[in-house]
């Protein structure tokens, strides 16, 4: 692909979205391989060479962009706490190693982060092929909760579950005599106009008219949220409702706009026929997640569907810059990514076009391809740095601005 391409497909892609938020999303590209690679995951699937393991391997419904920081904590909606995959913004069904070279790519593009040289990063990334084999062969979804954790994963679990409610709050809200308020920090929230507060407040207003208990959803305060990396710029809030009760039984939601899936651009795969993007996203969130994340919905909001879930004091991802050359522990942590990757494409096996459990099983104990695989990662990884770099000799040049 050429310069020109790489900035009119960037250009394109992101049209549309929040400015303010946009500008912060171009920033973050032009800071690491790592950070492009997450920005830019219609780019990762342009140009897919037409080999045999990326296009004959068993289909099953895979989350579309997976890496090393779409992984992550949450809290259930039994109210316990998890460690899995946590973004399905780009689910779609697709042959299940096209999830497997874009993970290698990530750690590849990590090394610096993660303190591995080429080999090093090759070394995980054999890792974790052979740990997310073994765990499809099997046949046999499982799930991370703390009880069953180890290493870095379980004192992430262990350290959230001592977390307080109130002490989250106090972090994004302040009180204003006896309600609370976001803090407008442009780190993690921004003011949100008056129009679009009173769609946010309209629509919840619709949707807490089917819910148990509708006074839960009466809201007392919206700021436009700051997270993530490749949707930053779509429309997102975060929404603070009352909850069981003003001050501190009040909750926060995070509401995302839902847009089509980058992945599917590409696919010779049909997909279902959803009712609109975010009961897409809802749906395979709530199928491929051992638990559903709590209060996980989809709504529209001005026109656009959203994805509605609790943002929790325990949504955090294991921090790996901070044991970057310890491999022991790396390694525990990769093969943990690399089985729960594959229980969530053998929870869904059979469901809406996916091919039944035996065949992935079967795809797991051939040895065959993952050689094969991981070396098409090599070349993809270089390909991306590539197009980095190209990116960010545009980005210096005001093409962004």
């Amino acid at each position: 692909m050429s310069p020109a391409n790489i900035v009119q497909e960037i250009r394109e892609f992101n049209q549309g979205r929040d400015p303010r938020r946009l500008r912060l999303k171009y920033s973050a590209m032009r800071a690491s391989t790592f950070s492009f690679l997450r920005g830019t995951c219609h780019l990762f699937y342009a140009d897919l060479p037409e080999e045999a393991v990326l296009q004959e391997a068993p289909l099953a419904w895979i989350c579309g962009d997976l890496h090393l920081e779409n992984f992550g904590a949450y809290k259930g909606d039994n109210r316990l706490v998890y460690f899995d995959l946590n973004d399905f913004d780009e689910a779609c069904l697709a042959p299940c190693s096209w999830e497997l070279l874009r993970m290698q790519a990530s750690i590849l593009l990590a090394g610096e982060t993660l303190g591995a040289d080429a080999r090093g990063a090759g070394k995980l990334c054999r890792r974790f092929l052979d740990a997310y084999a073994a765990a499809l062969a099997q046949g046999k979804p499982r799930w991370v909760e703390r009880p069953l954790a180890n290493g870095l994963i379980r004192d992430l679990l262990q350290d959230l579950k001592r977390t307080q409610r109130e002490r989250f709050l106090d972090k994004r809200t302040f009180l204003k005599g006896k309600h609370r308020k976001f803090r407008i920090d442009d780190e993690r929230a921004l003011e949100t106009s008056e129009e679009e507060r009173e769609q946010v407040v309209t629509a919840l207003q619709r949707f807490a008219k089917s819910q148990k208990y509708p006074a839960f959803y009466e809201v007392v305060d919206v700021a436009d949220r700051i997270a993530g990396t490749g949707s930053l710029g779509v429309r997102r809030y975060a929404v603070l409702v009352e909850g069981r009760g003003s001050p501190d039984g009040n909750f926060l939601l995070d509401i995302k706009e839902a847009l089509p899936s980058a992945p599917t651009r590409y696919l010779k795969v049909g997909q279902p026929a959803w009712s609109n993007e975010a009961e897409r996203v809802a749906t395979l969130q709530f199928n491929l997640e051992a638990i559903a994340p709590a209060l996980l919905a989809h709504l529209e909001i001005g026109g656009r569907c959203c994805v509605l879930k609790e943002l929790q004091p325990v949504e955090q991802r294991v921090n790996l810059e901070d044991h970057a050359g310890k491999f022991g522990k790396l390694e525990t942590v990769i093969q943990t990514m690399a089985e729960l990757a594959a229980w969530s494409q053998l929870r869904a096996a059979g469901w809406r076009g996916s091919d039944l459990r035996e065949e992935l099983m079967a795809f797991g104990a051939d040895a065959g391809w993952r050689k094969e695989l991981q070396e098409l990662a090599v070349e993809r990884g270089e390909t991306l740095r590539g197009y980095w770099k190209e990116y960010c000799s545009a980005y210096d040049d005001g093409a962004f601005d």
